[in-house]
């Protein structure tokens, strides 16, 4: 029987899967980035204290998930693209423990709202690169509505994450610097486009990337899947 990793609930992301993301985290993660990277976090005094919120990131390596949830100290479980699924075995079972689950990049469905919904019953943040797929062009564009729409619908602010440095990988003992930003949460009582808007205009001002504002979309889809 296929296993849909779109699908999962708030029995899965349990005490193991947080151990099983803190070891990657600590054991392999902390030591590449300190050796490689000399890595620096500012604003985690940005982060809410006892709320929830979905963290938000520009997105330029394989390593930002790993440098988000150090960042914020706290369990994410990660949308990815399903097509990361699909690639191998291994793979599949390193993100499914990790607490990542699959969705659509070409549409947001319901079933990943009511697998959010599951995500927020458990004590893990839920972590969105907006722009979908790694960009190194240092311009934060073309940002999927998606996070937006979640937001507004579960009530649930936005935290900005910035992330400069790892574009390009460094094998090089202590020559590269990797900077981590945490900006302000961005409220959801905010319309869509001005949530986008918030955040790639953080996230670029955090990096120093050139932001380009989306265009005026429909909040139709919004509406839908709050009623589902």
């Amino acid at each position: 029987m296929t296993r849909h990793y779109s699908k999962r609930s708030a029995q899965e992301f349990n005490f193991f899967r947080r151990c099983f993301q803190q070891l990657w985290i600590y054991l392999i993660g902390v030591p590449l980035f300190y050796i490689f990277y000399r890595i620096e976090v500012h604003g985690r005094g940005n982060i809410p204290k006892g709320a929830r919120f979905i963290v938000a990131a520009n997105h330029i390596s394989y390593l930002d998930p790993f440098i988000v949830s150090y960042a914020v100290k706290k369990p994410v479980a990660y949308m990815a693209k399903k097509e990361l699924f699909e690639e191998s075995w291994l793979q599949t079972l390193c993100m499914d423990w990790l607490g990542a689950f699959a969705v659509n990049r070409e549409k947001l469905e319901v079933s990943t709202l009511k697998t959010v919904k599951e995500v927020y019953k458990s004590s893990w943040m839920l972590g969105i690169f907006p722009q979908g797929g790694i960009r190194k062009n240092k311009t934060i564009e073309k940002i999927n509505k998606g996070f937006a729409v979640i937001s507004k619908a579960a009530k649930w602010d936005i935290l900005p994450v910035s992330i400069t440095g790892c574009e390009h990988y460094n094998w090089i003992p202590f020559k590269g610097k990797l900077v981590v930003k945490i900006g302000k949460p961005v409220s959801h009582k905010l319309s869509q486009e001005e949530i986008i808007n918030s955040w790639g205009q953080q996230v670029a001002d955090m990096c120093g990337y050139k932001f380009v504002e989306s265009e005026q979309e429909s909040e139709n889809e919004q509406e839908k899947l709050t009623e589902a």
